[in-house]
């Protein structure tokens, strides 16, 4: 909530500010006659208003180092998290004893291919394929991909202690 509304001051403020130079070069340059300022308001007036474009500038600045730093934060979180996907994939693999074949065709399906891109993939019939995929079910103790695959987000949303983390939402009811 606080980053938005920061945000949306410095668009304020050097908005305000900008509106103040422009609309003063403007009536210069089209000839509009106002009552003149004392000179002495006058540059209070523009030392604030090139202060405030100033201070929005570093703000700016701020805020788009922050956002730099979230978006790489982000990416380590994904590179983590995509690691300890791989992980858990190679011990469910390892502890349900699947041949070789066996991984690649499971690896392939969690990805989503059908069995003929996997068939193609491997260069092997789709009789094979859908074979190894059934003694991987067999051996996952599941009945289809969708449940496979529910297995591996299952456990990626435990917490280290083996509970199941909901979602902050749902965590509450």
């Amino acid at each position: 909530m606080r980053r938005p509304v920061l945000i949306l001051a410095i668009f304020v403020l050097q908005a305000i500010c900008a509106i103040f130079f422009v609309s003063d070069i403007l009536s210069s340059f089209v000839g509009i006659t106002t009552t003149p300022l004392p000179w002495e308001l006058r540059e209070i007036m523009e030392i604030c208003a090139a202060l405030g474009l100033i201070i929005g500038l570093v703000l700016g600045g701020i805020l788009l180092r922050r956002a730099f730093r979230d978006r790489n934060e982000a990416e380590a979180r994904l590179r983590r998290a995509s690691g300890a996907f791989m992980v858990l994939l190679a011990e469910r693999f390892e502890e349900w004893g699947l041949t070789p074949a066996e991984k690649d065709v499971a690896l392939f399906a969690i990805k989503g291919l059908s069995t003929s891109e996997i068939g193609a993939l491997r260069n092997t019939s789709e009789g094979t394929v859908k074979a190894q995929t059934n003694a991987i079910y067999r051996k996952a103790g599941v009945s289809g991909r969708s449940q496979l695959l529910s297995l591996f987000i299952d456990d990626l949303m435990r917490d280290e202690d083996g509970s199941l983390r909901l979602p902050s939402s749902q965590s509450a009811a």
